[in-house]
Parts: C-alpha cells; structure tokens; sequence
C-alpha cells in the first residue's frame, strides 16, 4: 500500500462460480449543519480539567455526549477535510477532544503529521486519558510504524479499554491493542474522503460504535468451509507479526500490482504467518490492477492453506466500505461473516 491518500474504488465479485457480493450504491454526503461546520481546533484541556469529567467505559459503546479523542498517528491531515470531519462527529452528538500536535507537520518529512516523539506522545495521551471514551486516527499515509516502540504500552495496558478507529497504515496499531484484549474497528477514518464524502461508509461506522451491532458481511466463496476464532489482520502491507493460533484474518489492500501482491504473499507464506489462521475474509483491492489477475494470485497463494476463504468483502479501501471488527470472536460461514460465536444446534 503506497503512502498517502489514495481515491475510494470499488471492488468487482471474484470471477468464481458462486453467488456473487451484494453491491452498494453510495449517495452523497449531506454536511451537518451551519453550527457543526464552524469548529476550530483548540489545544485539548489539561489533565485536571480531564479528570473533573471522567470518561464513561464499560460496554465499549459510544453514546451522545462522549468525549473523543482526535489524532494523526501517521500523515498530515487536509485542514478542511479535518474540519469536516470533525463537525460530523460533533453531529453524531460527541465533543471532539484534538491531540496536541493533531495539525503539526513533521519540519523535514513533509509527510509525516509532526515528530515522532509526538506523534507517539499523542497516541498515548488518547490511549491513557481517563475523560475520553474513544480514540479516532485522523487519516493513515504512512508513519504509525515509526511510533510503535516509543508509545508507553504498558500505561496503555494499565488504562481502561477505549473505542478505537483507524484503518491503512493504523494496521499496526491494531496488532499491539488488540493483544491487549481490545477490541477495534478497521474503517473509515474522520479526516479522508472516505468518512467526509462516503455516507453509507460513515453511516456503518456510526452503526459499529453506537450499537456494537455491525451486522452481517458477505462476499464470494473461494474456499467454502467454516471458522470462528479472534479477527486480526487490515492492510496486507502493513501485516508484521503472526496472528494468534486459530485466527480469522481480514485482508485488503490499495494500489499494489498483482505481482507485489504476490510477493507479499509468499513472504508471509514462506515466513509461517498463516500457519495457525482458521479462516481468511478477502476485502476490496482497489487500484490493483486488472482484477481477474489479483483474484488469480489470491486463489494460487491462499487457496492451497486449505482453510475457509470468503472474498469481495467490502471492506478496505473502497467505496461504501463497511467497518470491520478485531479482536473479538468472529464466525465464518461460507460467504458471511458475523460477529459472536456461531449458533449451537
């Protein structure tokens, strides 16, 4: 997945003889309000103003009234596309609390959002603080792997569990949370196009965090069988360490020509990462070529784990993009996956 924002695609069903991925038209975007789209950024309150508010956590929902935090983990976010996103969540009835160095941009890598140290310092601050609920990346690019070894994980570890969202490069954040015994949500991010101007794609996410009730996902068969276990996984770059012995992993990826697809692949292949997956939820490959070529690389590396394979999930980087689970209990079945253990006879 190259750096940077990159346009939403959508994903053709894979060319298997099986009932093909329901299709979603995608409307467009109605703003909020006057009031909403005023927002200016102010640096966030102290640690003392904070804890005279604390955070609500429990049932890892979000409600009305929350308190948000926003950060940019890797790229620089588009200020008006930041402040447009930042007035949704506010329509959505929450107080967005920015990160200190959410508008900074790196002073010699111009695509980076502000130094490392800060980057990392934000991402813990949001990780940790006690008056939020939830932790929103702004947008992906590039630079989350750079901050992984300078975030404090073990005040993370020590905090109360928050919603998280991010998705792209954010993949690696995932992974160390998720570990933890969090559960996240890959899906559309507030400062992209794919939150701002994508209203059924923010529209599922607003159901994922509210409702905890995602619904159903269903794409193409490509290996039939069943598999529950915990999900993993998000952009096929970005994957590093193994998943966790009887895994479910989603996979999805953007602007990667069938051959580095493969390369990644085998990488992964010859590396062991698959050995202990139960299943594996194949999401959109936008701007991946010709895809009856991804889908035949997909078939020829994948196919002979002899695991279930469900493909043309939409999820990813794509238009209409459903917001995924990880690191809860999914169960596949086929064409769908659902959240939660399967039913018992």
């Amino acid at each position: 997945m190259p750096a940077g924002p990159t346009p939403a695609g959508t994903a053709r069903p894979l060319t298997v003889p099986t009932t093909t991925a329901p299709t979603t038209t995608v409307r467009a975007a109605e703003p909020p309000g006057p009031r909403a789209l005023r927002l200016v950024h102010s640096a966030p309150a102290s640690r003392t103003d904070h804890e005279s508010r604390p955070g609500r956590s429990g049932d890892g929902l979000l409600r009305a009234g929350d308190r948000v935090a926003l950060i940019a983990p890797a790229g620089p976010a588009a200020p008006g596309m930041l402040r447009a996103g930042t007035a949704w969540l506010e329509a959505w009835g929450l107080e967005v609390v920015p990160g200190k160095h959410l508008t900074d941009t790196h002073p010699t890598l111009p695509h980076l959002a502000g130094t490392d140290a800060d980057r990392a310092a934000d991402l813990t601050e949001a990780l940790t603080d006690p008056a939020t609920t939830a932790v929103f990346c702004a947008r992906g690019g590039y630079g989350c792997q750079r901050v992984l070894d300078l975030v404090d994980w073990t005040a993370v570890e020590n905090a109360p569990p928050k919603v998280f969202v991010g998705s792209s490069d954010t993949t690696v954040l995932h992974d160390p949370l998720t570990r933890l015994g969090r559960r996240t949500w890959f899906g559309p991010m507030p400062a992209t196009p794919a939150f701002v101007h994508d209203g059924p794609a923010r529209d599922h996410l607003r159901r994922a965090l509210f409702t905890g009730d995602p619904g159903p996902y269903r794409g193409t068969v490509l290996v039939p069988g069943t598999a529950t276990g915990p999900a993993t996984g998000g952009t096929l770059t970005l994957l590093d360490t193994p998943p966790p012995p009887g895994a479910v992993v989603w996979l999805e990826d953007v602007d990667e020509p069938p051959y580095r697809l493969d390369r990644m692949l085998t990488a992964l292949l010859r590396r062991g990462w698959f050995h202990d997956v139960a299943g594996i939820a194949l999401g959109s490959f936008t701007g991946c070529g010709d895809l009856t070529d991804v889908h035949a690389v997909l078939h020829d590396r994948l196919a002979g784990l002899g695991v279930p394979i469900v493909a043309d999930i939409p999820f990813g980087h794509c238009a209409a993009q459903r917001t995924i689970p990880l690191g809860v209990t999914v169960h596949l079945d086929h064409n769908t996956v659902t959240t939660g253990e399967p039913p018992r006879d």
